[in-house]
């Protein structure tokens, strides 16, 4: 009987180890290096973090929820062992925003901009922890080891709180929702503000940045660059010019939807499905005017 528990406990030992191998590969085959010191995590949930590795610590960007950031975790664990110091928020909504018990739980402080906290604080989900700090302002810098990581607040785009990073010495950014490379805009492009969406674009277009790390990607690389950014701004343009189009030919209102066609993005992905849905929510935007809308935050409270 003694040694069947042995035998047991051994075979429980190796399947243990097993999976913590298993658990250790898979985040080094979903870690790919940007740039020095800066790595991107993509699990194939359709999800893509960042960190940032400097000589004091790692800065980490998107926990999207728990199995996701312990991937993340873990992948930064297979990378240095340098401790995580900072986990940021892009904005406030729960498919980004969860995990963040994972890295807490590590020893990190959590931040994100006070539209998000306040909103994450109304609006509470079992996966998501409120953060440490509400930050509020334009933009706000975090320098680690020597490197400075850039968060910038784009208004109210999308979601709230929605904030873009640019690590400055290497000069990499990551950009959750606001761009997705090769795909058409996503479904009936919910809490997005088309006209305000479109100054942001243009404000990220003037900032400093030779690669880029999006939330969501269907491009054939794990990392994109400025153009992405403008060819997410060119499709709004093409899409707006196409719905005009239709109204100068005098389309009834309700056809328009399945009448546009953009033959230039026909290769992107979801072009078939979401393309009627994207026509339905700009038109109803451009007829309408822009939704969501709220004041500008009060930087000097």
């Amino acid at each position: 009987m003694v040694k069947f528990k042995l035998l047991m406990a051994g075979l429980a030992a190796l399947l243990l180890q097993g999976t913590l191998l298993s658990e250790q590969l898979a985040a080094a085959e979903n870690t790919t290096t940007v740039a020095e010191g800066v790595y991107l995590f993509a699990p194939g949930d359709g999800y893509t973090s960042m960190f940032v590795v400097t000589s004091d610590g790692v800065v980490a960007i998107e926990p999207v929820n728990s199995q996701h950031a312990k991937g993340l975790l873990d992948a930064i664990g297979q990378t240095t062992d340098q401790p995580v110091r900072y986990l940021l928020h892009s904005h406030n909504h729960w498919d980004h925003a969860g995990g963040g018990q994972i890295f807490r739980d590590a020893g990190a402080t959590i931040l994100a901009h006070r539209e998000a906290y306040d909103w994450m604080q109304a609006n509470p989900h079992r996966d998501m922890v409120l953060p440490d700090e509400g930050w509020n302002a334009k933009r706000k810098d975090i320098t680690l080891g020597g490197t400075t990581i850039e968060m910038h607040y784009v208004g109210m785009s999308h979601g709230l709180g929605m904030t873009v990073f640019r690590v400055a010495e290497q000069k990499v950014f990551y950009v959750a929702d606001l761009v997705t490379s090769n795909r058409v805009l996503f479904a009936t492009v919910p809490d997005f503000n088309i006209k305000e969406w479109m100054r942001a674009l243009s404000e990220i277009e003037a900032l400093d940045f030779d690669k880029a790390v999006f939330s969501h990607s269907n491009a054939y690389t794990p990392y994109g660059s400025k153009d992405d950014v403008t060819a997410t701004k060119e499709f709004i343009q093409n899409l707006q010019g196409a719905i005009i189009a239709e109204f100068q030919k005098g389309v009834n209102f309700t056809q328009i939807p399945n009448a546009v066609e953009l033959p230039k993005y026909e290769k992107w992905a979801m072009y078939e499905e979401w393309l009627p849905l994207n026509v339905w929510r700009v038109m109803l935007d451009m007829h309408m005017g822009g939704f969501p809308w709220r004041p500008a935050p009060d930087f000097a409270d």
